[in-house]
């Protein structure tokens, strides 16, 4: 994970490896592996650290990760960190509002009565095997 140093409006990062319970605090940390300063892009890594530690299990942060794709010590595809717009958010809620409507109306279309009927043939089969079930037990009491 990153662990900012720097004064205030200058910030600069070290690459640290921590437990993912606790934040990296000053000198609170396993081991340094690497420092980046994004205002000068200045980047110091030790590849053979970062690649001891995500052998052993660690799992770098999001950020971290897109670090080490740009400087090509891990392969893959960059996690994307950009977040949607409030507008886009509020376009899919309101087409999720509409689509919820439109299944509500093809559910009151549907005739009252037919649903009735439909339960009324699932009913019976229901009670037939329950008289069949009590036949049966009476005669399994008799043979024993």
């Amino acid at each position: 994970r990153f662990l900012r140093v720097g004064k205030k409006k200058q910030p600069s990062y070290k690459i640290v490896v921590t437990d993912k319970k606790n934040p990296p605090r000053a000198g609170r940390f396993v081991e340094q592996v690497g420092f980046y300063n994004p205002l000068t892009k200045e980047k110091v890594m030790k590849p053979e650290r970062f690649k001891y530690w995500l052998g052993v299990g660690a799992k770098p942060s999001d950020t971290v990760y897109n670090l080490l794709v740009s400087e090509k010590i891990v392969e893959g595809k960059k996690i994307p960190k950009h977040r949607k717009s409030k507008n886009q958010e509020e376009k899919k809620a309101e087409t999720l509002k509409e689509e919820v409507k439109k299944e509500e109306v093809k559910v009151e279309e549907k005739p009252v009565e037919a649903s009735k009927e439909e339960a009324r043939t699932e009913k019976e089969p229901v009670s037939e095997k329950v008289e069949e079930a009590k036949e049966e037990a009476p005669k399994e009491e008799s043979g024993k």
